[in-house]
């Protein structure tokens, strides 16, 4: 049978166990002071890296763990999941919910309980696709930048001990709406330091996680479908797990205003059609090279039982927000290299303004609240706000491709 965990090892991360083992089994003691019999709020949890975070967490006891998510589906299987597996140990209190962490019934069940220990949230539009229209932009800057505001509005009320929200290696000099979203998010966050502990992490690819490229090649081949992927984008993956497991110990060994990031070597970059390819070999299938979307289509639509070879179409990217390449940091921040042996931490982030903050806040609720707005008067607000922001536009979205 088909291990994926195994693939992702051997294929993708190149890794047969999780590289932050180490940095783990150093900290166990600190990790156990710091969550057993503790009250743990996860937003965003029935996703790949909340799920993760959660199983990573639950490893050192917490008394409380309340899951919140959108997806009822999602949250349904979470639950399944953990109670199924055998070795995941599940507090007695343990509450799923299928709620938006921005309404008001999620502001009552917090207030009702008084807020939590810990809270960390993996709410977020993560996709550079998510910016196709104007619709699409105010979505997710509503869910990663406004929402995120009143969430901390809410904390603030209850201050949890650790206050944890997940960014993206694209926050790093961003190219697309996306990522200077999260980087806004960092910023917002980090205004509240006076206030919490908040941390955040910067990191790479998720192998095969929800939604992602990756995830969609198994979909297709279980389909019968063409595989497309870009050729020319080269990017760093970490594991499932271990995206957990990055989260956790940015949350809970963070120092306040502390980013984290993967130690990654260039020479551990990997390509989407490198993947693709090695996915179809373990599957028993030869990638079959075609011109065009439209060619990997009819030929997938010829495959009969038995064949060995399977339409792809390996392409050059040209869509928007696409960066060439992947940073977890920039020029001006300050790293440290030392303090762990898997993670860097860029440290020293002076608290952000809070007039800035509310400036732009203010600026995406007054343009979010006309009939009509574009995509250049949002671009020209962010970059108010982040003056080095040069978005990559090509007129082309990821959902024009197959």
């Amino acid at each position: 049978m088909f291990d994926l965990n195994q693939f992702i090892g051997t294929y993708v991360t190149g890794r047969s166990q999780s590289m932050f083992l180490q940095d783990i089994e150093k900290n166990r003691d600190k990790l156990t002071e710091k969550i057993q019999e503790k009250s743990v709020l996860v937003i965003g949890g029935a996703g790949s890296i909340g799920s993760s975070f959660i199983k990573a967490v639950l490893q050192f006891k917490p008394s409380v763990l309340t899951v919140v998510d959108i997806n009822e589906n999602s949250l349904a299987e979470l639950t399944r999941d953990l109670r199924s597996a055998g070795d995941v140990w599940v507090p007695d209190h343990y509450m799923p919910y299928p709620m938006d962490f921005a309404s008001p019934v999620f502001c009552k069940m917090f207030r009702k309980c008084g807020g939590f220990d810990i809270v960390a949230n993996f709410s977020a539009h993560k996709h550079v696709r998510s910016e196709k229209d104007i619709y699409s932009i105010e979505a997710l800057l509503r869910n990663n930048v406004l929402n995120a505001g009143l969430l901390l509005d809410l904390l603030a009320e209850f201050p949890p001990e650790e206050y944890f929200c997940v960014s993206t290696d694209k926050a790093a000099n961003p190219v697309n709406i996306m990522g200077a979203s999260k980087r806004i998010m960092e910023d917002v966050i980090f205004s509240y330091s006076d206030k919490f502990p908040v941390k955040t992490a910067r990191f790479a690819n998720v192998a095969f996680s929800n939604g992602s490229l990756p995830a969609g090649f198994l979909e297709r081949i279980r389909k019968r479908q063409p595989i497309s992927a870009p050729s020319d984008v080269k990017r760093y993956f970490v594991s499932p797990e271990e995206s957990g497991q990055i989260c956790m110990l940015a949350c809970l060994l963070g120092k306040n205003r502390e980013i984290f990031f993967p130690r990654l070597e260039e020479t551990q970059m990997t390509t989407f059609d490198k993947i693709a390819t090695d996915l179809l070999r373990e599957h028993g299938y030869q990638a079959l090279r075609c011109e065009s979307d439209e060619e990997a289509i009819k030929k997938a639509a010829a495959l009969k039982k038995g064949d060995i070879f399977y339409p792809v179409h390996y392409s050059k990217s040209d869509t928007s927000g696409e960066k060439a390449y992947e940073e977890f940091y920039t020029d001006g921040e300050s790293i440290d290299l030392k303090r762990m042996k898997s993670l860097g931490i860029v440290i020293d982030k002076t608290k952000p303004s809070k007039e800035k903050i509310q400036a732009i806040i203010r600026d995406l609720n007054a343009v979010f609240n006309k009939t009509e707005t574009t995509k250049e008067e949002v671009i020209s607000i962010i970059k108010r706000f982040l003056p080095n922001f040069e978005h990559i536009e090509t007129g082309k979205s990821l959902d024009s491709k197959m």
